[in-house]
C-alpha cells in the first residue's frame, strides 16, 4: 500500500503545477477545509465561510466554461458569480431551516451571511494576489501563491468566526406565537 501511495505521489509531483482561481488545487484545498470544518463539529458560521469559498470557485469554473464556449454578454462574470454563490438558497429549500436574526443592521440567517462573506473574502483574496503579482513584475513570490493567498484570507475569516461567532452577536426576536397574558379588570 505504501508503494502505491509513493508511486501516486511521484506521478503527481512530476505534473506541471497549475494554479488559478478555478483550479483543482484550490477546489481540493477549500473542499478539504470544508469537510474538516464540518466533521470537527465547528459552528455553522465557520462551515458557511468555506462553503461560500467553494461556491465562488464553482463560479470561476462557470466563467472559465463560458470563456471556452465564447459566450459573452454584458455583466456576464458578475451574473455567473452571483448565480453560483446564490445557489446556496437550494439548501434552504431542503434540509436547512432559514432562521433570520439581527446581525448589526441586517436581518439574515447567520449561515447565509457567513456563506456570502466567505465567497466575497475568497474573491478579494484572488484580486489581492493579482495586485501582488502585478507589483512583483508579473511573477509570483513563491509557488502556489495564487492558491495560498485566497485560502489564507478565507482561513482568517473562518478563524474570526470561530472565536467570535455570528450567532453570538445576533439578536433573536421573540416569536409571535407566544400567548399574551390576560389582563383582568376588577369591577367595583
Amino acid at each position: 500500500m505504501i508503494k502505491i501511495c509513493a508511486l501516486c505521489l511521484s506521478f503527481l509531483a512530476s505534473l506541471k503545477a497549475f494554479a488559478g482561481p478555478a483550479c483543482p488545487v484550490c477546489m481540493v484545498t477549500v473542499g478539504a477545509s470544508l469537510y474538516l470544518a464540518e466533521k470537527s463539529g465547528l459552528d455553522k458560521c465557520v462551515i458557511g465561510v468555506w462553503s461560500g469559498a467553494l461556491l465562488a470557485i464553482f463560479g470561476y469554473f462557470l466563467i472559465r466554461y463560458f470563456n471556452k464556449k465564447n459566450w459573452n454578454f454584458k455583466g456576464r462574470d458578475f451574473s455567473l458569480m452571483a448565480l453560483s454563490v446564490g445557489s446556496i438558497g437550494f439548501l434552504y429549500l431542503g434540509d436547512l431551516p432559514y432562521e433570520p436574526v439581527i446581525i448589526g443592521c441586517l436581518y439574515i440567517d447567520s449561515f447565509l451571511l457567513s456563506n456570502i462573506l466567505g465567497a466575497l473574502v475568497f474573491i478579494v483574496g484572488i484580486n489581492f494576489y493579482a495586485w501582488m503579482k502585478e507589483k512583483n513584475g508579473g511573477h509570483a513570490h513563491f509557488p502556489f501563491e495564487k492558491v495560498v493567498v485566497p485560502v489564507l484570507f478565507t482561513g482568517i475569516l473562518s478563524t474570526v468566526f470561530y472565536f467570535y461567532p455570528l450567532c453570538d452577536c445576533a439578536v433573536k426576536l421573540p416569536t409571535l406565537n407566544k400567548q399574551i397574558p390576560e389582563i383582568s379588570v376588577l369591577e367595583d
